[in-house]
């Protein structure tokens, strides 16, 4: 409904965008920064990721001219949801206006480039401009600022570290002393040409601040937009910004239900839409910080950037006993989202929460502070929160204003701690947050006064109140810990299936974590009145979480032959020009395409229901919306609504299977029209029985196609000669993709005939065009599929994108107008599959410490299509035994037919569940039973120039395992709280495609007059460095500087028929057929450089021009020798393997089941490396995602079907502070490969595998804690691992307080996928 406006006048807002004035007086005030950088500014380096403020890649800095303090103050922000209202009177920097390839770069644009932190280059602006700010505040911070500083910053693809290799190069300390990066590495054996370095920082620009874009000197010299009113009028919203307590009462007078807002974080990360909007963000009377004798008295405005700021002075002033609430702040606040959302989000706005776990309402119930509050009327009130109202009561009185927090300093013997546990260490919300307080008397260790605040447990922050009362008047001994736990039992009691899951664990913290306050307590009160404490030093461990240290990492590679041409590109690193690009914002991903002057924007109508028929739809109110154009349904589908396997339509027609199924789609102006007018159509369904899980399939006898049987030798006879037989089962989560860039496509009419070109967002060209083509019925040719590159894709885009296509192609062909359709975070993560999630059963017989049998059965949940999965059920067969010779094999495959999306190949696809399950099941009997060169597999195929045994000797001396380990048994002895694991595994992924058509690749070669090289293939470039390689080979054999060739984009117009960019192949197949497109190139150029030797390329070039020779020429390649049975699956499956050992350091705190990486080594066999830096990126990226798949990344369904995990605050992507401590790679040198171009290997899927080496290092860490509370060390460890099933597999007396629920005796919040 339409805002009544009451004739009020729009204000004008004024600002600054890389240094250019903006005056706009129509700016609407639902309208993003980000919005109107990307659409009405063109400014699109700035990209949208997720919409909610948890990626970072919409990160811009904001600067404005402070009067009190003459300073220029910069900030980060997410732009995606910073309110355009909020940027009147600053100047906002976007990374176009830092640098560029034309102008030239800024020294951040240059270092993360060149030192190969960019690969996909979707998140790379917003890296950009987090460094860029820090810089500006700080010109040469710690490496631990540096780390701290890209919290916010997600990236798929890198795993952080070359990222962190480049901008720590800014950095004023290292801990690696000699062998800093920034001095450029060492040779680790000059003799044997091991290089340590990937890029030389003495070739960096020097950073110098004064040659940052200035200030605009306006901004400093008025402080008239300080000093302004605003009011914004949009369709649907009126946004106020009043000066001071008395212009806001008036507005709260006005519109009494009117939003207060800050920084609008809570706002945006909710997406409603409230009809009145007012921002308290330049009233004085709620900003600022005051500190005195007695507290601290904090504006409700103030943000928590500025209470940080403030509490960092104040403490340095204060006698230690009165910083325990401000260190308890400080810790909190150091955890709390990111630094671009600490940046505007206010602590008013985190007290009065209304909904979510709230860090600081937690801690500020606990420290019993005082809140002065004013009334629309204007009557004020000052109210001690947890004892004059509740949180509740206040997150709910919309006519109660908070003006300020008084919080009071503690007394000489007031302790105070808190404690926070999430999924990831940072840019998380709490599962639970503790905050306790405890006063106790004078020279006694008797208890005053007790406050226990928690968050988490229920909807809003609660005290404790049973075990508060019960405990005044106890001594602070170990025997109050027992009754602590008994009277929380009573205080803090969730049913099973409670709203948020994880019920016994967030139960169990509330005990632990109070234990942790016990210990940290007895410690540190003794030490206070002098006394020696009480605590073992084995308890110790316990008084305090886990302390991680800034990152470093270091890499081994091969350096090329000191013979080889300096002009051969072959084997180093080399940066392209278009990774320089990433860094500047000047990369073009889909959505930064120019809009077409008619063009429209597709907004998916998607099902609510997991399996139902669809009764009724009726468009009719969204029809009447603003902006909207046409509905579109499977009746206006000229050919086939189905696709592929006809298991699933474009747009249902009669029946729904899966919840985020297209039902129907709005076309609208704008993006935002379109999204909103979909929502608003309404479908009637009747509800059908709904199967989710393996679980629930394997109930319903719901499956596609008949089971599997694979068989190699005798199982029986196997079993009979093993001297022991282990059973187990294990479960393997699936995984989001989360690529940086959604599911995107842009379709767009041609006027002749009925000709469509579609720009898709995918790994599978030929697919989007075919699945378009029979969609639109026309023959393919009359269908254009191109790319210039991805945001990453992670094979999340090889089959869903044909139908995102073929959808956007339908709508086009109806309309006759372009559409563009890209996908908000949210639908995609609803809609567009994951990776299969998998159950294995297996019984490992064992003689000795020789494996003898495996009969193993596993179910992968394939979904409401099979899709992808008979080529997951086959692949995970033949990868079954993994690294390991296994003589006698039995594996039974099922693909479970349910009611989620379906399942999509994602990067190591098949292959590390298997290698998760073997490494499990096989880890005891390692090495003695790994193939040797020359061992054939179970299907047959004889292994040749395979190296794992090399892999593993090398990893297992240069991680120095056998003394570490030693190490690790010693740590565990003395620490019952903290354990530490260690743990070696294995990957070993064939190569190939098991669709043997599949193995084939096109390319196409033209030559200029002027010496150019266009270069064309049909993979896609998706940030695994496939167009840097292909320019690479094509450089070496032209025999020309690479600068000369050029990629523009890849399209079926000009290498048709191309197969899928997956399964490690694509680098191979398509760099034989560049290959072989440049050698005919060369043959044809031969009798010109024979008749002038002396000439260059050029001369010969046009030589053969004038003489009519053809300058143009295709390759082709298909691997030779493919030949098995796709029945049995035996024969020659690969085309050869790719091979590795990992080596990983872990430590777990047991009361939380938090943990840390603190060393990986990895060893990696690529034969000789293309480009040892793409490489290495790959193998430590992979590596990062396979530590998501195996310890955060959670998927959540509802047990009638709905997607709970939509985006980054619900779904844990790693962060910069997840990777491991110390991160080592090495590639295995003098090992080429003669089955791939230039002897190399396929290296992008295989070491997503060694993050089992992670899994089962805190498997090992469990084992002993496991041991000290007299348990036995075998137990089921699922993945991922996440903090809750570590913690409750640590079983002891906190754990047994809280008995787990028997399943199928209540409905769960949530269904583990």
């Amino acid at each position: 409904m339409a805002v009544s406006t009451n004739r009020v006048q729009p204000s004008v807002l004024v600002f600054y965008v890389n240094g250019k004035k903006i005056t706009d007086d129509g700016v609407d005030p639902e309208t993003t920064l980000l919005q109107y950088l990307r659409v009405k500014l063109r400014l699109t380096g700035t990209k949208l990721s997720c919409g909610e403020g948890g990626c970072g890649a919409c990160t811009v800095m904001l600067s404005r001219y402070d009067k009190a303090s003459n300073n220029i103050k910069h900030m980060t922000v997410m732009a995606c949801m910073y309110p355009m209202g909020e940027v009147h009177g600053m100047a906002v920097t976007t990374v176009e206006g830092i640098g560029s390839l034309g102008q030239g770069m800024h020294p951040v644009q240059e270092r993360i480039a060149k030192a190969h932190g960019s690969q996909c280059g979707f998140c790379t602006p917003g890296m950009v401009m987090s460094m860029y700010c820090l810089l500006k505040n700080n010109p040469t911070p710690s490496e631990e600022q540096v780390e701290r500083e890209l919290e916010g910053n997600l990236c798929r693809c890198t795993g952080y570290r070359p990222i962190l290799d480049g901008f720590k190069t800014f950095a004023k300390e290292c801990p690696m002393g000699e062998n800093c990066c920034q001095r450029g590495g060492t040779e680790a054996n000059e003799d044997e040409r091991i290089s340590t370095k990937l890029f030389n920082p003495k070739e960096f620009t020097p950073y110098d601040p004064s040659q940052d874009p200035i200030f605009p000197p306006e901004l400093q010299r008025t402080e008239t937009y300080d000093k302004e009113s605003l009011r914004l009028v949009g369709e649907r919203v009126m946004w106020y910004r009043p000066l001071n307590l008395e212009e806001l009462l008036a507005l709260k007078t006005k519109f009494p239900d009117a939003k207060l807002v800050r920084g609008n974080t809570g706002l945006g990360l909710s997406k409603i839409a409230f009809p009145v909007l007012i921002s308290i963000s330049r009233i004085s009377e709620l900003s600022g910080v005051r500190v005195s004798d007695e507290g601290i008295r904090v504006g409700s405005a103030t943000t928590l950037s500025e209470l940080d700021e403030s509490l960092q002075e104040a403490r340095k002033t204060l006698p230690d006993y009165k910083t325990r609430v401000i260190d308890a702040l400080l810790k909190s606040l150091s955890r709390f989202a990111n630094h671009q959302i600490r940046n505007v989000a206010s602590i008013g706005g985190n007290v009065l929460k209304a909904h979510g776990v709230s860090d600081l309402q937690t801690v500020l119930l606990a420290a019993g502070v005082t809140l002065t509050m004013v009334t629309s009327a204007g009557k004020r009130k000052s109210v001690v929160i947890g004892e004059d109202t509740t949180c509740e009561e206040l997150a709910t009185d919309t006519d109660l204003i908070l003006l300020d927090i008084f919080i009071p300093h503690p007394g000489k013997h007031e302790y105070f701690h808190v404690s926070k546990e999430s999924l990831r260490r940072t840019n998380d919300s709490a599962i639970v947050i503790s905050a306790i307080k405890v006063t106790l008397r004078e020279d006694t260790d008797e208890i005053k006064s007790i406050s226990l605040s928690y968050g988490g447990i229920s909807a809003f922050s609660v005290l404790a109140k049973i075990a508060m009362k019960s405990a005044v008047g106890r001594v602070w001994e170990e025997r109050l810990v027992s009754d602590m736990c008994q009277w929380l039992r009573e205080d803090i009691s969730l049913s099973p299936g409670s709203s948020g899951g994880m019920t016994e664990y967030r139960q169990i913290l509330a005990s632990s974590l109070f234990f942790r306050f016990y210990l940290t307590v007895a410690d540190q009160h003794c030490r206070y009145v002098g006394k020696q404490s009480g605590v073992p030093p084995s308890q110790q461990s316990g008084s305090c979480g886990l302390k991680r240290d800034p990152s470093s990492g270091l890499v081994f590679h091969e350096e090329v032959s000191p013979g080889q041409p300096v002009e051969d590109p072959i084997g180093r690193s080399v940066v392209m020009p278009f990774t320089l690009t990433h860094a500047t914002g000047e990369s073009v991903f889909l959505d930064d395409i120019p809009p077409y002057s008619n063009e429209l924007h597709l907004g998916r109508v998607m099902s609510t229901k997991a399996h139902a028929k669809i009764l009724n739809i009726d468009p009719t109110e969204a029809l009447k919306m603003p902006g909207v154009v046409e509905f579109v349904t499977y009746k206006d589908v000229p050919g086939k609504n189905y696709w592929l396997n006809l298991e699933e339509e474009l747009f249902a027609s009669v029946e729904v299977t899966v919840q985020g199924q297209t039902i129907a789609a709005i076309l609208a102006d704008t993006h935002e029209h379109a999204v909103r007018a979909a929502r608003a159509v309404k479908v009637e369904y009747e509800e059908l029985e709904a199967v989710i899980t393996i679980e629930d399939a394997i109930k319903a006898n719901s499956f596609y196609f008949p089971k599997k049987v694979f068989v190699d030798g005798d199982i029986e006879a196997g079993f009979r000669e093993a001297d022991h037989v282990i059973e187990k089962e294990m479960r393997i989560g699936g995984q989001e993709h989360y690529y940086m860039e959604t599911q995107s496509c842009l379709a767009v009419p041609q006027t002749e005939y009925r000709q469509m070109e579609v720009i898709s967002a995918t790994q599978f060209h030929a697919l989007a065009q075919m699945v378009t083509a029979e969609a639109l019925a026309v023959p393919s040719n009359y269908v254009i599929c191109k790319s210039k590159r991805l945001g990453g894709a992670f094979g999340g885009k090889i089959l869903r994108s044909a139908a995102h296509a073929a959808i956007t192609a339908v709508a086009a062909n109806k309309c006759g107008r372009p559409v563009r359709c890209v996908l908000d975070r949210d639908e995609d993560m609803a809609s567009t599959g994951t990776r299969h999630p998998f159950l294995a059963k297996y019984k490992v017989g064992i003689s000795g410490t020789r494996i003898t049998a495996l009969d193993m059965e596993f179910y992968c949940n394939a979904g409401n299509a099979s899709l992808s999965s008979g080529g997951f059920i086959d692949k995970s067969i033949l990868h079954t035994c993994n690294t390991f010779k296994v003589p006698n094999i039995r594996v039974t495959g099922y693909a479970c037919k349910t009611n989620i999306t379906s399942c999509n190949p994602m990067r190591a696809f098949a292959c590390v569940q298997m290698v998760l399950a073997s490494e499990d099941f096989f880890g005891l009997v390692h090495e003695e039973n790994m193939y040797r060169e020359g061992d054939v597999t179970p299907s047959g195929q004889v292994l040749k120039h395979y190296n794992v045994r090399k892999c593993w000797k090398q990893c297992y001396d240069t991680s120095d395992y056998l003394e570490r380990s030693r190490a690790v048994e010693i740590f565990n002895s003395e620490n019952r709280w903290k354990k530490r694991g260690i743990a070696m595994t294995t990957t070993n992924q064939g190569i190939s495609n098991t669709d043997t058509s599949a193995n084939q690749a096109g390319a196409l070669v033209q030559v200029y007059k002027d010496g150019s090289v266009l270069l064309a293939h049909g993979g896609s470039e998706m940030g695994q460095g496939l167009n840097n390689k292909m320019i690479q080979i094509a450089s070496r054999v032209l025999r020309i500087p690479y600068s000369r060739i050029h990629i523009s984009s890849t399209s079926t117009e000009t290498v048709p028929n191309s197969s899928p960019s997956g399964a490690s192949i694509t680098a191979d197949v398509n760099g034989m057929a560049v290959k072989a497109a440049c050698e005919t190139i060369m043959d044809r150029l031969d009798t010109f450089t024979q008749e002038n030797p002396n000439g260059n390329w050029t001369d010969w070039v046009m030589a053969a021009y004038k003489a009519r020779v053809s300058l143009s020429a295709t390759g082709f390649y298909r691997t030779p020798d493919l030949n098995y049975n796709t029945d049995t699956l035996h024969g020659e499956v690969f085309n050869y393997f790719t091979t590795g050992a990992a080596c990983s350091e872990v430590e777990i705190d047991c009361l939380t089941g938090e943990y840390q990486i603190l060393r990986t080594d990895i060893v990696m066999d690529v034969g000789s490396s293309l480009n040892p830096a793409v490489d290495i990126g790959q193998i430590q990226g992979a590596f990062v995602q396979g530590c998501g798949l195996m310890l955060t990344e959670q998927l959540k369904i509802t047990p009638d079907g709905k997607v709970l995990t939509r985006g980054p605050f619900s779904y844990k992507v790693p962060t910069v502070r997840d990777i491991p401590q110390e991160f080592k790679v090495s590639l295995l040198k003098g090992t080429p490969n003669p089955r791939a171009v230039y002897s190399s290997k396929g290296i992008g899927e295989p070491p997503v595998a060694l993050a089992a080496s992670v899994f089962l290092a805190i498997k090992d860490a469990i084992m002993s804690a496991r041991f000290d509370s007299g348990l036995s060390e075998n137990f089921q460890l699922d993945s991922p691992a996440t903090i809750d099933k570590i913690r409750l597999a640590c079983t002891d007396r906190f754990t047994k307080e809280f008995p787990i629920a028997e399943p199928g005796t209540f409905k769960p919040w949530f269904v583990d996928l």
